[in-house]
């Protein structure tokens, strides 16, 4: 599990077949859990300057490889006791999304994402997204997908400073909107109260 709080900026050193280098100042274990740019993977050997994790093939599938290289997102899965800072992120990218629009406020930066139809009942106004691994609220939904706005310092830095219209970016929707959409489209009691909804949440 993750919050979906950027720890370091990682760089790519290399990224063939299943295996992504990454040189970081993080210093991981073998078996590690690590997300880079919002996706979960292991970490399958070390280095003196980083290391390298492995990427299935149903993973490479889903998730946008063109962002293998140059800078990255790295945070490593939380520990029992860590502080708890942004919101519950799984490491599971649902799918890519693409930067429509950037609009800047002057204190903050408007970004548009266009997401496909399928998975915009997962993203709810005022509710929590993760974007290549950035814990981020949804301010606004639009007909093709959603608004947020982004504060200078993420900006400064995460990959946001980076993005230009057409970008292509990781994105895990909200866990308990898919948790609950699942429950409702496969219950069995007919009658289904958003009370019986809640006592489910609260389980995870």
């Amino acid at each position: 599990m993750f919050t979906g709080l950027i720890r370091e900026m990682g760089s790519v050193k290399s990224y063939a077949g299943n295996r992504l280098s990454i040189r970081a100042s993080h210093q991981a274990k073998l078996g590690d859990s690590i997300a880079i740019n919002g996706t979960c993977l292991s970490v399958v050997s070390l280095e003196a300057d980083g290391f390298t994790v492995e990427l299935s093939p149903e993973t490479q599938q889903y998730i946008n490889t063109s962002a293998l290289k140059g800078q990255v997102h790295i945070e490593p899965a939380m520990m029992m006791g860590d502080r708890f800072e942004g919101h519950i992120v799984q490491g599971h990218v649902d799918t890519i999304g693409t930067v429509s629009a950037i609009k800047n406020n002057g204190n903050s930066t408007d970004v548009f994402i266009d997401v496909a139809k399928k998975f915009m009942p997962y993203i709810v106004p005022k509710g929590s997204i993760t974007i290549d691994g950035v814990s981020l609220t949804v301010n606004d939904i639009t007909k093709s997908g959603f608004r947020l706005t982004i504060i200078p310092i993420t900006v400064k830095e995460t990959l946001f400073g980076s993005y230009k219209i057409g970008s292509r970016v990781n994105i895990e929707t909200d866990m308990f909107a898919r948790y609950i959409d699942h429950i409702l489209k496969h219950r069995q009691a007919p009658n289904m109260s958003w009370n019986d909804v809640e006592a489910i949440q609260a389980q995870y």
